[in-house]
């Protein structure tokens, strides 16, 4: 038995067991579940271990996806399989070892993943009862978008609300955790009904959870920091040129976030991080701003990952290892890391809340 076939047994098992027969049904028709809805949160993923083949299965997933890496294939996947996923995965394997939960198994984004999962499960819960489901999946990786969506519908569901847990709309987040949802819609004999999320970057409560968690984490220092950075996940230029909105609305995150704190001006700098590939991505790159910024005489700075909805890799073991490495090499004295909102009270009360309103009118 797989980790999904457990995962969706396990779901399934905890759903009431109320089976009832339609009124005028023959008697062998089979038996009907009270209808519910779903609410189906979703993140980028993780590998179910560091070791070489757990992440060399997780890499192959992520970096065939189209959305990711949209070169041709002839030309992408002969390159992929027999250099890239040859050797990354120890590379990847290594940096996942330093950061990972082993106390639980896992990584820290399946394991804040699971606490925000249960702590939006509960709000919801108070307010609606058992007649919303609450669950998560991964775009890549386990527990699997095809997974959840067959424990949903084998609950009895039959509406879901998708949300892909990502501020800013990007192809290859928002859209691929969409497309992976409706691949598994597919597959299913009696489709719910459906509906996804959108981007909420601009969402008075999701900038305000932003703006706690600065002046709580400033409050705990013995400084104030010469500048904040906030870094965001990079793509290639070319895809902005295309059409794709993510570096407007992260600039638009940073600024919401500047007015709220009241800050002037050049106070908070916008950067992007995790460069791949040969062709030229968004910049300021973080790595060379924050080292620029050191150079500068900027000695004391602090950096935060808005695009983040949860710790991980690029958080972790990015930010707050090769880019505050830049930064201390570079002449830097004092680099503050800003968890991301994680399970933070205010992060579960703006979701909570775009939930309910994504909800609207599928309630009783």
């Amino acid at each position: 038995m797989n980790k999904d076939t457990r995962i969706t047994d396990a779901i399934t098992a905890a759903v009431p067991k109320r089976d009832h027969r339609l009124a005028h049904a023959p008697a062998d028709h089979p038996p009907v579940k009270p209808a519910k809805i779903g609410v189906l949160l979703a993140n980028l993923g993780t590998p179910d271990n560091y070791d070489y083949w757990s992440m060399r299965r997780y890499l192959n997933e992520f970096l065939s996806d189209k959305r990711v890496v949209d070169y041709a294939s002839w030309k992408w996947q002969p390159l992929l399989q027999l250099i890239i996923l040859t050797k990354r995965p120890f590379s990847s394997g290594a940096n996942y070892k330093l950061i990972w939960n082993h106390e639980k198994n896992e990584s820290p984004l399946l394991t804040i993943t699971k606490d925000q999962t249960a702590k939006i499960k509960a709000a919801v819960e108070a307010l609606h009862g058992s007649e919303v489901i609450v669950d998560f999946c991964m775009r890549y990786g386990n527990p699997s978008t095809e997974s959840r969506v067959r424990a949903m519908v084998e609950a009895g569901v039959e509406k879901i609300l998708f949300f892909p847990l990502y501020p800013h709309y990007a192809g290859a987040t928002s859209a691929t955790a969409n497309d992976q949802f409706f691949r598994a819609l597919m597959k299913e004999k009696r489709q719910p009904a459906v509906r996804t999320v959108a981007e909420y970057f601009d969402n008075p409560l999701y900038i305000e959870a932003l703006a706690q968690s600065v002046t709580r984490a400033y409050a705990e220092l013995d400084h104030v920091p010469d500048v904040l950075v906030t870094s965001y996940h990079g793509m290639p230029k070319r895809y902005l040129m295309e059409g794709d909105p993510y570096h407007c609305q992260c600039a638009k995150t940073t600024r919401l976030l500047r007015e709220r704190l009241g800050w002037e001006k050049g106070s908070i700098d916008v950067t992007f991080q995790s460069v791949f590939g040969p062709e030229e991505w968004l910049k300021p790159y973080t790595v060379e701003h924050v080292a620029e910024l050191a150079k500068a005489g900027k000695k004391r700075i602090a950096v935060m990952a808005p695009a983040f909805s949860a710790d991980c890799i690029e958080t972790l073991e990015e930010i707050n290892g090769e880019i505050r490495e830049a930064f201390e090499h570079a002449g830097g004295e004092v680099f503050t890391y800003i968890p991301c909102l994680n399970d933070d009270d205010a992060h579960i009360a703006a979701l909570t809340a775009i939930i309910e309103d994504n909800l609207s009118g599928w309630l009783r």
